[in-house]
């Protein structure tokens, strides 16, 4: 923090502004990733990188015509001229011997590099023996490749004909053999390697009969008389690969240095090639006196990377792999570098064979054709790698000095550090990625190379599909069998960062065992948290709807392990523990009950009240998976079902929208679970809706309160049992007491179970009637809003007994509440669950019942939505009549969010464009409440076997997913925030210097003195009475609410910015905002009068549209008055606390970086709170309240003695009472008896009791 405020921009301003320095220190509220972003996991990659036609050659056609000691007609050699086949000179013994030696070693060479494969050699064959042997090779290969290889140095070149040439029987003539037949003969897949002269026509005329079997084939499907029409299918030519020694006009070079099969010599032995060739050329060798003699005698064997020649290997094997790679297309380096372990081997030397004959003008040629190779720049570092190796062979063989190993490998290490240290952002790739590969199971090199490979993997989900597509998968899937403890946290990181953007590799992981390398892993208390909590994540993966996982981890004993750790100090391995914990007993009963025995259960609830909201949703939906196992239930498993289920019912009021979608979700696990007792519930609460009228509100007589919970109609629920029988089971000990602990209001001592405060129908759904999978619902929100306020006025004593049926009903309840949240996404899915479980009440309870309620016949309120709806008006009155302001909420919310709404009020006279037409306003006036709609013509009975499932089991919030997207994104970068070059920084430097300007004109405005109130600034018309108007601390913005929407204008200019609706019930009005971060990123808070509160960003933003950040029930035990002062806040930026309070006996102090309640404070009044002030220095908070009196309270006391002071220096409501920030701490306030010296209180806190 001291280098953000060295670097600050203020500090050019003086002495006297180094007070705004505080604002790089105040807290920012609702600016975390849960607020920013949505929550949903990230979009998955393709799986490019994953071969899903692996392959491999099994069987080997080496087919030589040679007839040694006879040259064929058409060549005509030079003297000398090159003579070696297979390093063998044929000359040097009897031409049949030398036949078969080549013959022999031409295996060997190939056999290095697919030791496995069928080899089958023919020499100098004739037609019927090349058809024996293709047909047998392909016969017993099946679907695998079968390579043939064909050297024709003693058979006149391929004709154009597409024909190359063989023996008769007694070695007299050379037969033509048609590319078209070995192609019948060795199907697909194949790969055909031709070393001879002109080699490029055989692929040529390959590719034409390739074509032709094309043509045919078309035409036989048209044709059904055509003679191919009856034969199988033969097999397509385009997964042949071809590899051709030169093109079609050239010859193979004669150099006597060279072998006479230069590009066999290249593809089988291309570090014995290379040496040989690297050797003459003169021009490149910084050591004389190396020559071909002496490099025969390298020491060392290829397989061994300790040896010389096992160094020069690895070394050319790392440089081609990255060559292919940084030159070919993905796709295709794919398929020939990593399909097939020989066919990758053999395009790794034709790279060697392009290098090598194109320096004596012959050019290679592959089909699929490759880009040019032999210019590349790693060439470069290979010539060194030989020309370091080759110094030191002298000294080696003479005097036998030990062998320095090649730098090469560190060197291109370095590279790939300068890449990630100094590299821009938008950059190509790497080049040295696969050479990462190649050193990870090297003992000398992976340490460093894991360090950078979790570096690059970091950069985001673009590395990690680029490391797996370059095949870096196997590599570190083997590196989990290393019990190195070094390697520990670069493996957990590397298999972090793999599992979030690929979560497939999980099958893998348990097919090699690897997860018992992160058990044990989570298991060491040596580990640091961060690592514990990537390995916490790994394992959760693993156990994510696999059930081959679930019970490997199990038995790994993964539950244990976890339960260990639940109250670690580190907040995301708590969560990432409860994630595990719920994804492992998912539907897997066996890991369920080692829960209970393990009293995993209860271990959860300590949770439930951590101080991080991701902590207490991560504990939400480990219990939620927790009492939604489908395996047949007993009593012990109910009782623990409905204890876990209570102590759910305890996050109704939690303040993050997270916890409660994720608690809407877990309740309907439960639900699920217990359909039948629901429905029993649900036809109980319909009954009570039918019979009761809602109580009246109080009346409030000078801001007094008179509670509900004294108003004579307390109607009982009656048993329904025209649904099933609930088993009445004597409950456990501990259910009793949960129930009777259950928070059912917010005021001790109270026996209300919940008040009508909680309702918001800022998400309610339309009151059509349908199915629930329909967008339609069965139960108007109107109908659930009567039930759930008819069921909070009933005798909750009655309810809490020795039954289970106590539960449903609670949990029940619970559901009505959130189906009344004033989040959509959370109300979005409580309506949801409730219309499910309506749905088959009402379709298998008979006859039906009619509703005679008025609710009913209203429109249709407003559509689910967190984006603010724009309301723009050309100008003139606002319409007054009640019609429009009570459609406000309904037709607003039906029109698309955005600013080119028509002119005038929704619903008034202004509005332009067709008229919407609610679908409830279909149906008669009076009707069954669950009848069908008018476009419905099914039967009853017909239409609810067709929906036998209800609540969907696979109802997800996403917040798993999206809490896996932290270890996809870069954890190593930066943050914007700190980057003294990022946008973010600059903009919040100009939004600080702002802060200074306005300070400083504010303090020459009080030098100044007190100025005259005679010049208007400011005159406009709202668009609606103005209720709430409040300024911007730092921009010439005040916001001014009416009823049920906000309009921002530009006090400066008088221009209205914008207008946007609220969200709340068209009975519920605005009564209080708040700006919050007003010194950088501004949000803006609103309270209605029935306890809910919402947070807004983008208002007053050309660009973009107003959003809900948050919202919540900040007071949810708000007594219903005819005069109230509904809901008051006040906001400390320097804590992040929100004080709130109204129509209430308390003052709640809300955490808003906790996003839970920390304190009530007893009012200790029977008058409403009119105003709030605080100051977070003292912890001191003013309350002016109905009755005219002030009181201030010390929130750091205990509750019995927080009243510190108690003026009433005023005898009418109190309008505004204001405790001034500054040392001298004077309080000020106003009353409704008007604005006047007299009537200002300017008294010190030290005049009376101390505080």
């Amino acid at each position: 923090m001291e280098s953000e405020m060295l670097q600050s921009p203020l500090l050019g301003l003086g002495e006297e502004d180094e007070a705004d320095l505080t604002d790089w220190n105040l807290p920012l509220a609702f600016m975390k990733k849960r607020h920013c972003e949505k929550i949903e996991g990230s979009k998955s990659l393709a799986q490019s990188w994953r071969m899903k036609d692996r392959m491999k050659t099994v069987s080997v056609a080496l087919v030589l015509c040679l007839n040694v000691g006879v040259d064929p007609p058409d060549v005509v050699k030079t003297t000398p001229c090159a003579r070696l086949e297979c390093w063998i000179d044929p000359l040097s013994m009897g031409p049949q011997k030398a036949l078969e030696t080549i013959g022999a070693n031409l295996q060997k060479q190939y056999e290095n590099w697919q030791p496995r494969a069928r080899y089958k050699q023919s020499l100098d064959p004739t037609v019927d023996e090349v058809k024996k042997l293709c047909t047998s090779l392909r016969r017993n290969a099946k679907e695998e490749r079968v390579l043939f290889h064909y050297n024709g140095h003693g058979v006149p070149r391929p004709t154009v004909n597409g024909e190359i040439w063989v023996f008769n029987k007694n070695y007299t003539q050379y037969i033509p053999l048609s590319v078209y037949d070995l192609q019948t003969w060795m199907g697909s897949p194949s790969i055909f390697v031709y070393d001879c002269s002109n080699a490029g026509l055989i692929v040529k005329s390959f590719k034409q009969f390739a074509l032709q079997r094309e043509q045919e084939l078309e035409v036989a499907a048209i044709n059904p008389n055509h003679p191919l029409a009856q034969m199988p299918l033969p097999p397509s030519m385009k997964n042949c690969i071809q590899l051709a020694a030169c093109e079609a006009s050239e010859l193979l070079p004669m150099i006597p240095d060279l072998p006479a099969d230069l590009f066999t010599s290249c593809l089988t032995t291309p570090i014995k090639i290379a040496l040989r060739w690297f050797c003459m050329q003169k021009c490149v060798s910084l050591v004389p006196g190396v020559t071909l003699d002496l490099i025969e005698k390298i020491p060392g064997r290829l397989n061994d990377r300790r040896t010389p020649l096992g160094e020069l290997n690895w070394i050319f094997t790392a440089i081609t792999d990255t060559i292919a790679w940084n030159v070919l297309p993905r796709d295709l380096f794919q398929k020939l570098f990593r399909q097939d372990l020989l066919v990758a081997s053999l395009f790794r030397n034709f790279l060697l064979a392009e290098r090598i004959m194109r320096s004596y003008n012959c050019t290679p040629v592959s089909s699929p054709r490759l880009p040019p190779t032999y210019m590349h720049a790693m060439w470069q570092a290979w010539d060194l790698a030989v020309d370091i190796c080759l110094s030191q062979l002298p000294t080696i063989i003479e005097e036998g000095t030990a062998f320095r190993h090649s730098p090469f490998f560190a060197e291109q290490l370095t590279a790939f550090q300068v890449w990630l240290t100094m590299g821009v952002e938008n950059r190509s790739p790497p080049e040295q990625l696969p050479i990462v590969l190649q050193v990870l199971l090297s003992q000398v090199h992976r340490l460093r190379a894991l360090d950078l490979l979790g570096r690059f993997l970091d950069l985001g989900p673009w590395a990690v599909s680029l490391a797996l597509s370059v095949g870096i998968f196997p590599y570190v899937l083997k590196l989990l069998q290393s019990s190195a403890r070094e390697l520990r946290p670069l493996l957990v990181f590397i298999w972090a960062k793999i599992l979030a953007v690929d979560s497939s590799c999980q099958a893998d992981l348990v097919k090699d065992s690897g997860h018992k390398y992160f058990l044990s892993v989570l298991a060491d208390p040596y580990m640091p948290a961060e690592h514990r909590t990537m390995t916490a994540f790994i394992l959760a993966v693993i156990v994510n709807s696999y059930n081959t996982g679930q019970e490997a981890c199990l038995q790994g004993n993964l539950i244990a392990i976890c339960l260990e750790q639940l109250n670690d100090p580190h907040p995301l391995l708590r969560q990432w523990v409860a994630i595990c914990l719920g994804r492992i007993w998912q539907n897997f009963d066996s890991a369920r009950w080692c829960g209970v025995r393990d009293s995993a259960h209860e271990k959860l609830c300590s949770l439930l009240s951590d101080p991080i909201p991701e902590v207490r949703c991560a504990a939400v939906f480990a219990l939620g998976t927790f009492v939604g196992n489908s395996a047949e239930r007993t009593d012990h498993s109910t009782t623990i079902d409905h204890n876990v289920a209570m102590m759910l019912a305890q996050l109704i009021n939690d303040g993050s929208p997270v916890v409660r979608k994720e608690l809407v979700v877990a309740l309907s696990h439960l639900v699920v679970q217990y359909e039948s007792n629901f429905c029993t519930v649900a036809l109980q609460f319909m009954e009570e809706e039918k019979n009761y009228p809602l109580p009246s509100p109080a009346t409030a007589e000078g801001g007094s309160l008179t509670p509900v919970r004294d108003s004579p109609c307390t109607p009982r629920l009656r048993s329904v049992s025209s649904y099933g029988n609930i088993r009445a089971v004597t409950t456990a000990r501990s259910l009793n007491k949960s129930l009777q602990n259950l928070s059912l209001t917010e005021e001790s001592g109270s026996s209300v179970a919940f008040s009508p405060g909680n309702l918001s129908t800022s998400s309610s759904a339309s009151s059509t009637l349908g199915s629930p999978e329909s967008e339609e619902y069965i139960l108007s929100f109107e109908t659930i809003d009567k039930m759930r306020r008819v069921s909070s006025y009933s005798a909750l004593n009655s309810l809490i007994g020795v039954s289970f049926n106590s539960v449903y009903t609670q949990i029940w309840r619970v559901l009505l509440h959130l189906a009344a949240d004033p989040y959509p996404d959370v109300s979005d899915l409580a309506m949801k669950v409730l219309n499910s479980i309506a749905y088959k009440a009402t379709a298998n309870a008979r006859p039906q019942r009619v509703l005679t309620t008025s609710s009913l016949t209203q429109s249709a309120p407003a559509s689910p939505t967190n984006k603010g709806i724009h309301i723009h008006q050309a100008g003139g009155s606002p319409p007054t009549s009640s019609a429009s302001s009570s459609s406000l909420t309904n037709d607003v919310a039906k029109q698309p969010v955005g600013r080119d709404l028509p002119a005038g009020r929704p619903g008034g006279p202004g509005t332009a464009g067709v008229q919407y037409t609610p679908h409830s306003q279909q149906f008669p006036r009076t009707r069954k409440m669950f009848d069908k709609g008018p476009d419905q013509t099914a039967d009853d009975a017909d239409d609810a076997a067709g929906h036998r499932s209800l609540v969907p089991a696979t109802m997800q919030t996403g917040f798993c997913d999206w809490s896996a997207r932290y270890f996809a994104q870069p954890v190593m970068k930066i943050p914007e925030e700190h980057d003294l070059e990022s946008q973010t920084r600059k903009e919040r430097e100009w939004r600080f210097l702002r802060n200074a300007r306005v300070r400083q004109q504010a303090r020459r405005l009080v030098q100044k003195g007190i100025a005259k109130l005679d010049d208007q600034i400011f005159l406009n018309r709202n668009p609606g009475v103005p209720s709430v108007v409040k300024f911007h601390p730092f921009t010439p913005c005040v916001a001014v609410a009416d009823k049920d929407s906000i309009c921002f204008w530009d006090w400066e200019k008088g221009e209205k910015l914008d207008y946007f609706h609220n969200g709340n019930p068209r009975y519920t009005r605005v009564t209080a905002m708040e700006y919050l971060n007003g010194q950088d990123c501004s949000l803006l808070l609103t309270a209605t009068d029935d306890g809910a509160i919402r947070v807004w960003k983008n208002f007053a933003d050309l660009e973009k549209n107003p959003e809900m950040v948050t919202a919540w029930q900040g007071l949810s035990d708000m007594l219903p008055t005819t005069r109230g002062a509904g809901m008051v806040v006040d906001w400390e930026q320097e804590t992040g606390l929100l004080m709130s309070s109204g129509d209430v006996r308390i003052v709640r102090i809300w955490d808003t970086d906790r996003e839970m309640k920390v304190q009530d404070i007893p009012t200790g009044a029977d008058s409403c709170v009119t105003s709030l002030s605080c100051d977070s220095h003292r912890s001191l908070i003013v309350a002016g309240l109905g009755d005219g009196s002030i009181r201030v309270y010390d929130r750091r006391m205990a509750l019995s003695e927080c009243r510190v002071m108690t003026y009433r220096e005023h005898t009418a409501w109190v309008v505004k009472a204001y405790l001034q920030k500054h040392p001298e701490g004077h309080i000020m306030s106003v009353s409704r008896e008007g604005w006047h010296f007299r009537a200002v209180i300017n008294l010190r806190l030290g005049t009376g009791q101390k505080a």
